[in-house]
């Protein structure tokens, strides 16, 4: 039998996708993909995805706003999420998380104190999910760039409580092994497979069986042989075939501990 793998994380509701879902879909089931987490970036996005999800049996979805797009959020973001996560086919929060890779400063007209205040609305945003999250017994997708001493002071107090996936990781070693000390995980992408990705073959090695998933984070970072085209879920098998060499397992075993890694890390997932 086929090894079963999810895509931990995707954005289905991407329009790259728009006119072909259901063969998405099919294609990723027919790779061995049998659970889809498709992740939202703002209301109008977690909404998509909660109709997606409403759409395909092995689809999830997480709800949330990413950092990236702070600006925009509406300063207390707790009602609508509470509002979202009411929907039984929500697994997490997110993604949330910090970003400061790309400042306003770095625009012409923007100064210094865009960029302290990017950074506080990006802090509340991701304090609001983590109360959310608390509260209703989630867990929280986590994009970071940038910000990994800023990301992980945030989560600290919440550890009792939750959970996080710093998702696309590309972290050393050191930084790992720091968010699984807070309960947290890890999460892989395409990354793993590039020629100029040995830096993310090293922590992956690093990473235990069982605190690790795997995701496309589709439709971006498309693994070797697809590099530079679009991503889709149906990838997770190519990523997955070099993640086994690296941590010098199975597929089968590969499959077992990422599978119950994620049935564990999200809240309602079944198992396959």
């Amino acid at each position: 039998m086929m090894p079963q793998f999810y895509d931990t994380h995707a954005h289905l509701g991407y329009p790259d996708f728009a006119e072909e879902l259901a063969a998405l879909v099919e294609r990723a089931n027919s790779a061995g993909i049998s659970r889809i987490i498709t992740i939202g970036t703002d209301i109008e996005s977690s909404r998509r995805a909660l109709a997606i999800a409403d759409q395909f049996a092995g689809v999830y979805a997480v709800v949330g706003w990413h950092p990236s797009e702070a600006l925009g959020a509406p300063d207390d973001l707790r009602p609508a999420l509470r509002e979202l996560a009411r929907h039984p086919k929500v697994v997490a929060l997110g993604e949330t998380g910090l970003d400061y890779h790309r400042l306003p400063s770095q625009k012409p007209g923007f100064t210094t104190a865009d960029d302290e205040n990017y950074r506080r609305k990006q802090a509340q945003l991701f304090r609001q999910h983590l109360e959310i999250a608390a509260e209703l017994g989630l867990n929280c997708v986590i994009h970071q760039r940038d910000a990994l001493e800023d990301t992980l002071a945030q989560l600290t107090p919440f550890a009792d409580r939750v959970r996080g996936v710093f998702h696309c990781f590309a972290n050393d070693t050191t930084a790992m092994k720091r968010v699984l000390e807070l309960n947290s995980l890890v999460s892989f992408t395409g990354i793993v497979t590039f020629k100029n990705g040995q830096n993310i073959r090293d922590t992956l090695a690093a990473t235990p069986l069982g605190q690790f998933m795997l995701e496309t984070d589709s439709p971006f970072l498309a693994p070797v042989p697809y590099r530079g085209k679009r991503c889709e879920p149906a990838y997770v098998k190519e990523i997955a075939e070099v993640v086994a060499q690296v941590k010098g397992c199975t597929a089968d075993e590969l499959s077992a501990a990422t599978c119950q890694t994620a049935q564990q890390f999200f809240r309602g997932l079944p198992i396959s």
